[in-house]
């Protein structure tokens, strides 16, 4: 698989829920729609709530990459309004 374009990049990395998601879906109304974004966050409830979250509200989730260092890189395409 070739590696993701994103247009905007997010770091959740140094919060807590919910506000990992909250800065998440600021972020992600910023965008238009098609746009990728690429959010970095930590191993554990971001992980487990984040991807949930954004899906539920209608984005899709293209790739949830491992970076190995007990970090996550959710890659998100902005689905209409």
């Amino acid at each position: 698989m070739s590696e993701i374009h994103s247009d905007a990049e997010l770091d959740i990395t140094d919060q807590v829920c919910p506000m990992t998601f909250v800065t998440a879906k600021v972020k992600l109304e910023e965008l238009d729609e098609g746009q990728v974004l690429a959010i970095r966050m930590n191993d554990g409830e971001p992980v487990q709530n984040v991807p949930r979250s954004v899906k539920d509200d209608g984005h899709k989730i293209l790739k949830l990459q491992d970076n190995g260092d007990e970090t996550y890189t959710l890659y998100v395409e902005k689905v209409g309004e």
